[in-house]
């Protein structure tokens, strides 16, 4: 007659099983987040290139044009009148670059996973769910005061330090969880020292950055 397991022998199973589990999902998210953030980056030197066709037709200068969050919310221009009354004029980058790009899916980040609040302004609401891609068609934000300035390349001062294009937000490469407009200030800190960023710079390279590497960039003068 055949014997079945003991509930000891089953509790054993059970617990190697468990750490077993313990042991390999941490690797699988780590090599998932690893393998997404490479994607993103891939993305951005594609569109890097696709700024640097679009510039040799356009005088050198970078397209005139906004991101998402200029469009839906663009009162956080409210302290630059003369650029604010522009925005319902000018196009979303994305669509300017499409043609000097073989898909549109390079503006997609794997790792988009959607807002809920801009990350260093939670009073600000972005919601936007499945992801910002599918909302906007696009999963990055753009420095748009290069467009608002009619800056050309050869006008920066620091090139390798200013962010050009970059994640809309940056618990996707990151830990912390996705900033809520509900979070004291004690809390958002304790997300940013956990988010990453991929982020394009002036001179076209690509690197993942933290919160406070991005807001550095975002303090480097255009000139």
């Amino acid at each position: 007659m055949r014997r079945g397991f003991t509930l000891i022998e089953l509790l054993v199973v059970i617990a190697i099983v468990a750490i077993l589990a313990a042991l390999i999902f941490p690797a699988f998210a780590r090599a998932k987040r690893s393998a997404n953030q490479t994607t993103c980056l891939s993305n951005l030197r594609q569109i890097g290139a696709g700024i640097g066709l679009y510039m040799q037709e356009a005088d050198d200068q970078f397209p005139h044009a906004i991101d998402p969050i200029d469009k839906v919310r663009p009162e956080i221009w409210a302290e630059f009148p003369e650029f604010q009354a522009r925005i319902p004029f000018m196009p979303l980058l994305h669509d300017v670059l499409l043609p000097y790009l073989k898909s549109k899916e390079v503006f997609k980040c794997p790792a988009d996973n959607g807002t809920e609040v801009m990350d260093d302004r939670p009073d600000i609401e972005f919601k936007t769910s499945p992801s910002v891609y599918s909302t906007y068609g696009t999963s990055y934000f753009f420095r748009t005061e290069i467009a608002f300035k009619f800056f050309t390349s050869t006008r920066f001062q620091l090139p390798s330090d200013v962010n050009v294009l970059f994640d809309a937000s940056g618990h996707w490469h990151g830990d912390g969880g996705a900033p809520t407009a509900r979070d004291d200030f004690e809390t958002l800190r304790r997300r940013w020292r956990g988010f990453r960023y991929n982020c394009l710079f002036g001179d076209l390279h690509v690197k993942s950055v933290t919160f406070d590497r991005l807001r550095q960039a975002w303090e480097t003068p255009l000139e």
